[in-house]
């Protein structure tokens, strides 16, 4: 096989298995060779991260608190203000927003400097799959560690370990209303928590599970939600105050509640998620066909097994990944054998992926660059090549922002879209060139600490991501081009290559991240 060859697979390899090469990757990936690449990558836990990357995470104080101390310190301050001092109330705002900022920046960096660079692609796909808003309400506090607890240790494991760490998280069940969720007549309704909420039992089977045409219907959504009730959000004050507590009540809840006394008591973890059997509905129910026999939350968790383990979520799941890490349009073949492979080995992520990665369909040259990137992609994929140095994220997260793909900022439960024909569009290429230009020269203040880092828009953007050419004297000096065209492989079209040859030698850089093949992956 010739250099050239080898040094195009192993480009691919790091496109799509990695957020783009970053200075001598794609040699290195070369000389080892594709496969060998994506069978490391499998397994992150055999690569090592560098001491400097572990202390700069671990330095993010929120990414380690649980949501109710991130409650406790970042959500009752403004409690206790509302009817006080406003400008109390304006700084314990302010310091929220820090929670959002810190996880945008342990997100980037990770993803910039990461050598596990499928598991930071990964965290980035299923937390897109299994979607949170970040500007609604608590999941302002809560998205980081949504996203560091929920996600992040489960992108290679069992696919069921992940659905149930995002049912059970307060980001989720706040974001798609399940904490609401309570059995009509029980006797903890009262209030807010006074009814079925089906949100999260749609959704959780037409995006996170079954898809939609998964062969569910609507009496499956409304015994999902009955199956759910209770399911909710533990703190002081919070749901417990709100219906979890107090006396049994009477009718059928009231019988089957005293049937045991232990269901009396809510069922609390350390994670903020609680089972309040008092807004449960322990009747029988009829899920896909079969019978959930009433028994609080077991009925829940059998739910889940259910959606876990069914051929329909086996067939969404495959597409989605294929969709992502192949093509647009998947080849249906390769989608049967990945969710073949899914069901024989009970759900487990990587090894659906490792079917995927070595498949004649990931490595035919036909599928190389065919895929846009996402603004998300992009920046990354552009501060990687650059060999960065990122001190201060905030112009990137604000340049994803002005693409129009704010990071923890997609209303909408079903995520960011991964095609072509999402994102390719003419403002967003004029978007996606004046960053380029400004990158490729140096314009973007990445080397300097960010001036009152918590007084930035909730949405982790910067207030002017793109800083005037004399607005600091120690700006970073621009990639070189010579450099960045090796770091990239070398591997553009002849009319490219001549662009970038005849421009003044300060617009080069800039043309290679702003060029057709720079845009793909």
């Amino acid at each position: 096989m010739s250099a050239s060859i080898n040094k195009a697979a192993a480009l691919h390899a790091l496109n799509r298995a990695a957020f783009g090469p970053r200075p001598g990757e794609v040699d290195a990936a070369a000389t080892a060779g594709a496969r060998a690449y994506l069978e490391r990558q499998l397994h992150p836990e055999s690569i090592p991260i560098p001491p400097e990357l572990t202390a700069q995470i671990r330095g993010i104080r929120t990414l380690g608190m649980t949501p109710p101390e991130l409650f406790a310190e970042f959500q009752e301050p403004i409690r206790a203000a509302a009817k006080g001092d406003i400008e109390a109330k304006k700084a314990a705002r302010r310091a929220a927003r820090q929670v959002v900022q810190e996880a945008v920046y342990a997100r980037i960096v990770r993803a910039i400097y990461g050598p596990r660079q499928l598991q930071e692609v990964l965290t980035a796909f299923w937390f897109n799959h299994f979607n949170v808003f970040a500007g609604k309400g608590l999941c302002s506090i809560w998205i980081g560690a949504y996203e560091e607890e929920a996600i992040r240790p489960h992108t290679l494991g069992r696919f069921r370990d992940l659905l149930g760490a995002t049912a059970k998280h307060p980001a989720m069940l706040f974001y798609l209303d399940n904490w609401q969720n309570t059995a009509p007549g029980a006797p903890g309704a009262r209030g807010k928590f006074d009814g079925i909420n089906e949100n999260y039992a749609r959704e959780v089977m037409e995006l996170h599970t079954l898809g939609v045409n998964g062969g569910y219907h609507q009496d499956d959504v409304i015994a999902l939600a009955h199956i759910l009730t209770g399911w909710s959000i533990e703190r002081p004050g919070f749901a417990g105050r709100m219906g979890g507590f107090g006396g049994m009540g009477g009718g059928r809840f009231g019988r089957f509640a005293r049937a045991r006394e232990d269901r009396a008591r809510p069922e609390a973890g350390a994670d903020g998620f609680c089972f309040y059997p008092r807004r449960h509905d322990y009747s029988d129910k009829i899920f896909l066909g079969r019978k959930i026999a009433g028994g609080g939350m077991a009925e829940g968790e059998r739910a889940l097994d259910m959606l876990a383990e069914s051929p329909a979520t086996a067939q969404h799941l495959s597409f989605q990944l294929a969709q992502y890490f192949v093509a647009d349009a998947p080849p249906d073949a390769l989608v049967e054998r990945m969710a073949r492979r899914y069901l024989e080995s009970g759900g487990e992520i990587r090894a659906v992926l490792e079917t995927m990665f070595m498949s004649a369909e990931f490595s035919d040259p036909r599928v190389r660059g065919t895929k846009f990137k996402t603004p998300y992609e992009y920046v990354i994929s552009c501060a990687r090549a650059a060999g960065a140095e990122v001190v201060n994220a905030r112009p990137l997260a604000g340049s994803m922002a002005m693409m129009g793909m704010p990071l923890y900022g997609c209303q909408t439960p079903n995520g960011y879209s991964n095609t072509r024909e999402a994102w390719l569009n003419p403002d967003g290429m004029m978007m996606r060139l004046s960053f380029a230009t400004a990158i490729g020269a140096g314009r973007l203040p990445l080397n300097r600490p960010p001036q009152d880092y918590a007084a930035g828009r909730p949405d982790g953007a910067a207030d002017r991501p793109m800083m005037r050419p004399a607005e600091f004297a120690d700006r970073p000096p621009p990639p070189d081009p010579a450099a960045l065209a090796m770091t990239l492989g070398d591997l553009f079209t002849p009319n490219t290559a001549a662009a970038v040859e005849n421009a003044p030698p300060r617009l080069r850089a800039p043309l290679i991240l702003g060029s057709p093949e720079f845009m793909m992956r």
